[in-house]
């Protein structure tokens, strides 16, 4: 990846205490306790409905919650206001919109619609954000015209534009080939390892999870197991969770 990202991130930890989460009489999460590091890629793992999206809404203050989320910088303090990253699995747009990657990287950026044109500045700064993720060649491309990969890297490139504290990828290669999966992991990679930066993966694709994650959480409504890809993948909760033939799959 040719990047010029080499300002670290601020921050040193993300701490969840005791988070948890109703919808009427139902538990979506329960006394959750977490902790993630800069300079750390965690996955997070599980079956549908044990809580996944409901743990990312919360960290990016789109679901209420009991308990407490804290950032905490280099220095011991509590960052107030943390810049959190994210790429979607999914883009809903009308792929038939006129809009190319410049206009909606400026309309994300500044928040004016497309139509108000876009200055020398900004079309040079779309184009250095776009190069540091090896494609600045889309900048002129229409949006709903990418393949696949194609969009999640563009993603990706705004995501981490500024460096954000914490990055989130929501299940960010679903329908990826293999060589555009492969860029997007070695981008995200040497992220992590050249901005120090907190990346929070959410996957199924626990082939991914065993060969990228520095660290695995199991969540079943709470983290049923944390630790490397093996420690869980071997433990009775991964059993439990995924089933026992599932299990002997990857072990």
């Amino acid at each position: 990846m040719k990047t010029n990202i080499h300002s670290n991130c601020a921050l040193r930890s993300i701490e969840m205490k005791g988070i948890c989460v109703t919808s009427g009489e139902d538990v979506l999460l329960e006394n959750v306790n977490l902790t993630f590091h800069c300079g750390q890629l965690t996955a997070l793992i599980g079956k549908n409905g044990a809580g996944k999206t409901t743990l990312i809404k919360a960290l990016l203050g789109e679901r209420q919650y009991k308990g407490k989320i804290s950032f905490t910088d280099s220095h011991g303090a509590e960052i107030a206001k943390p810049k959190i990253g994210y790429v979607p699995q999914y883009l809903d747009f009308d792929k038939s919109m006129p809009v190319s990657v410049e206009d909606f990287m400026a309309a994300a950026g500044n928040g004016r619609a497309v139509w108000f044109g876009k200055n020398r500045k900004t079309r040079q700064s779309i184009r250095e954000t776009l190069e540091k993720m090896e494609c600045g060649y889309l900048a002129g491309r229409r949006l709903g015209a990418l393949s696949g990969g194609e969009l999640q890297r563009v993603l990706l490139a705004m995501a981490v534009e500024p460096v954000p504290d914490l990055l989130v990828l929501d299940e960010p290669v679903s329908g990826m080939d293999i060589a555009g999966l492969d860029l997007f992991y070695r981008q995200v990679t040497e992220l992590r390892d050249t901005c120090h930066m907190a990346i929070l993966l959410v996957s199924h694709d626990l082939g991914l999870v065993r060969k990228y994650a520095d660290k695995v959480v199991l969540l079943d409504k709470t983290a049923a197991a944390e630790g490397s890809a093996e420690e869980v993948f071997s433990g009775e909760a991964f059993r439990e969770a995924f089933g026992f033939e599932e299990a002997a799959e990857w072990n």
